[in-house]
């Protein structure tokens, strides 16, 4: 069981939602073709979430070497996701929760009613669809962000 209540094993809630390009991204679409590494930030902008993100960035290949589509989501708008991609050089989609707002942070119950917005937390889901990892941090430091990243690669390898 992971610390916000879905049980690894489980299906994992199916979304659609949009990128920073305004494109449609529906995660059962990814099934019996790639595992998906889900990643909820809070806010786009701020410093842990660039840190993190920047972190996947420069790292992007070795997932991809594993057949693992990279999925980052927060509540910010397409248009100030497209900003921050294009700003921090983001080459993986950013999705968009903006309305209902957080309906899929909720569905993943990872969603702060009171920020209005997603607690950082990740997840990898499988090639069948299943939760096969998660980690909620509320707020790594650079240490703590290394780690995370090391531990979400050796989930998809």
């Amino acid at each position: 069981m992971t610390r916000e209540g879905l049980c690894i094993g489980d299906e994992a809630p199916d979304f659609v939602l949009r990128d920073q390009f305004g494109q449609d991204v529906r995660l059962s679409d990814f099934r019996g073709r790639k595992a998906v590494a889900l990643m909820f930030f809070p806010f786009a902008f701020t410093g842990v979430c660039t840190g993190e993100l920047s972190g996947v960035r420069d790292r992007l290949d070795e997932f991809l070497t594993f057949d693992t589509e990279v999925l980052a989501l927060s509540c910010d708008s397409v248009y100030a996701l497209r900003s921050f991609a294009e700003a921090e050089g983001l080459n993986f989609p950013l999705l968009s929760d903006y309305w209902p707002h957080g309906a899929v942070a909720s569905a993943f119950e990872v969603f702060d009613p009171i920020k209005g917005a997603p607690r950082r937390s990740s997840y990898v889901v499988d090639r069948e669809g299943r939760l096969r990892w998660a980690v909620h941090n509320a707020n790594p430091d650079g240490r703590d962000l290394g780690e995370h990243l090391r531990e979400l690669h050796a989930a998809v390898s």
